[in-house]
């Protein structure tokens, strides 16, 4: 038996998690927020990369061993925030981490959090190299647009 700790954000086209729910609240408010000067970090993977780990793992992996599906340690929260605020049409702004937190449900106190990750260890366990698209590139395609 092998463990996957996947990063908070597995983004793709279709995703409708984490960052989904921050595109929902920035088109409802206009605005897409960060909280001061953001230099938080969210850890982020492609869904086929962690696909492809997951698969590494159950026929490489030991029994027992831990992996972590992290292709960006972190991405600076505000650089999602501008990013969405581009592709959406709406403002990129910081406020207060308990504002964010009140607006964005569930995900906004976590927002303000500084969550770096790295997946060293299973990179050189297994061969896992990430290929696809960043978070960034995701947002650009245009995959968070739709309500």
């Amino acid at each position: 038996m092998i463990s996957v700790r996947f990063a908070p954000t597995v983004h793709g086209e279709g995703d409708a998690g984490f960052i989904s729910v921050v595109a929902r609240t920035a088109r409802r408010r206009g605005a897409s927020v960060y909280t001061g000067e953001s230099g938080n970090r969210w850890p982020a993977v492609h869904r086929s990369d962690a696909a492809r780990l997951v698969l590494l793992g159950f026929e490489n992996a030991p029994a027992g061993t831990i992996l972590h599906a992290v292709a960006e340690e972190g991405v600076p929260v505000r650089q999602i925030a501008e990013a969405l605020a581009d592709r959406l049409g709406v403002w990129a702004q910081s406020a207060p981490a308990e504002q964010v937190a009140d607006e964005i449900p569930f995900v906004g106190r976590y927002l303000a959090g500084d969550f770096p990750a790295t997946s060293t260890k299973t990179r050189d366990l297994l061969g896992w190299a990430p290929v696809g698209p960043t978070l960034l590139d995701d947002i650009a395609a245009g995959h968070y647009d739709q309500p």
